[in-house]
């Protein structure tokens, strides 16, 4: 009998996991329309008094996503002042969503990255992961990887979808 031999496991090929990017800690959202004078506009006096007596220790080690919900007039430096009084505190500050905060840190994580340990390699970008992954880091692991790598595939390596394949003249 054939001995049973796993290819997979014997491929050349590198699985690029975005799961173990993600960043651990909570997510918060810190909606300035608590703070609207009347849900309309928010008063300089009102807002430096909240900043200075809130108990800011909540957001501690908390990865902070600061918007206005409200359909309001907000002046930049009220955005600006609040990340002055979250900075200390929180592991990282972002105008925008949850989901732009989750691409915030993914791409932090990417940006850490030496990515010529990918040169001339194949490459699968593993598909299924226990935690959301935006798909901004899908895209942004694929741009930085196409310069490099000899190929690039989506999904497992028993199973994958090819994206990319250098070219013998490349």
């Amino acid at each position: 009998m054939d001995e049973i031999i796993n290819r997979v496991s014997a491929s050349p090929l590198i699985t690029f996991d975005l799961e173990e990017l993600y960043s651990r800690g909570d997510r918060m959202v810190f909606d300035i329309k608590e703070q609207l004078f009347e849900g309309v506009m928010l008063k300089e006096k009102d807002f430096r008094a909240f900043i200075k007596n809130h108990d800011w220790s909540q957001y501690k080690d908390k990865n902070m996503a600061i918007v206005c919900s409200a359909d309001a007039i907000v002046p930049t430096w009220a955005y600006m002042l609040l990340s002055v009084a979250l900075q200390p505190l929180a592991s990282s500050i972002i105008f925008g969503s949850i989901a732009e905060l989750e691409s915030h840190l993914f791409n932090r994580s990417l940006s850490a990255i030496d990515w010529q340990q990918y040169k001339d390699a194949k490459v699968v970008i593993k598909g299924c992961s226990k935690v959301a992954v935006p798909i901004s880091a899908y895209v942004e692991v694929t741009n930085r990887l196409r310069p490099i790598a000899a190929s690039i595939m989506y999904g497992e390596a028993c199973s994958t979808v090819p994206l990319y394949k250098r070219a013998k003249t490349e």
